[in-house]
């Protein structure tokens, strides 16, 4: 169960109940996925951080509401950021894998000059100068039964529902138009973000290579720290605290950084 973040309207969900924590990490989702989804991760940052989900309107029901265009989720998604900022003056974190560190870039670009936010966890992608891939152009603009075909390279998707036609009929259409936002996207040169910055990728994932890397130095006044965890694409699945151990080591280092 989640609950609204006070002043920031339908797009930022928490769990409901959690004890007082002196900063937010708010979390944007992979294409096809859900937010809210890691908001299961918050008992390991109880105390130290407090998890935020970026739940676009009506992502829930794809099927019978219209999706947002690119430049309307990353606009909604900043503006319910800087609402929510202006009432809660905590430290904000981002973290997005895949898609969701795309998104969490681009509303980073957006939120330049909010002293409250203090640095990007980016997950699973290469650098956005390289956006969109080949291979997500061409899963944005395939039918549905070739597309459910070739997501299975990307996976994140449980095999149940690929194999089952009813569920991929409920679910895929979803899917393939969080891939058609991401093939909307379109790079643009700006200033280096005066902001730190942490990359974290699977060993074995086949979309990021340590050379689509370079390019996010490209991005910041200091180059991201780069982490490697076991795994592919999706190496948090079997083992989170790849991620909520990155997650908590950031909020400590800058804690540290301030009390000294």
């Amino acid at each position: 169960m989640t609950g609204p973040v006070t002043g920031a309207g339908e797009w930022l969900r928490s769990s409901p109940g959690q004890p007082p924590a002196p900063v937010r990490i708010v979390c944007f989702a992979h294409a096809g996925g859900n937010a809210s989804s890691f908001l299961q991760w918050q008992p390991a940052l109880a105390g130290e951080a407090e998890l935020i989900a970026v739940c676009p309107p009506g992502k829930a029901q794809r099927a019978r509401e219209p999706r947002l265009d690119l430049a309307a989720l990353l606009a909604g998604a900043a503006g319910a950021l800087v609402d929510s900022i202006a009432t809660d003056r905590r430290p904000v974190y981002l973290f997005g894998h895949s898609f969701g560190a795309l998104a969490a870039f681009e509303v980073a670009r957006r939120l330049t000059g909010q002293p409250e936010l203090r640095h990007l966890v980016l997950s699973g992608l290469g650098a956005p100068s390289l956006l969109p891939t080949p291979r997500v152009r061409k899963l944005a603009g395939l039918d549905p039964a070739e597309f459910a075909d070739e997501l299975a390279f990307f996976g994140g998707v449980p095999p149940e529902v690929l194999a089952e036609q009813e569920l991929r009929e409920f679910l895929l259409p979803g899917v393939q138009a969080d891939f058609k936002q991401a093939a909307e996207y379109r790079y643009y040169p700006a200033d280096r973000l005066r902001l730190d910055a942490s990359l974290i990728n699977g060993r074995q994932d086949p979309h990021v290579s340590g050379g689509q890397l370079a390019g996010w130095r490209d991005e910041f006044v200091e180059p991201p720290a780069e982490h490697w965890a076991d795994g592919g694409h999706f190496y948090f699945e079997d083992h989170p605290a790849a991620i909520t151990d990155l997650l908590l080591a950031v909020v400590r280092a800058d804690q540290h950084v301030e009390l000294i």
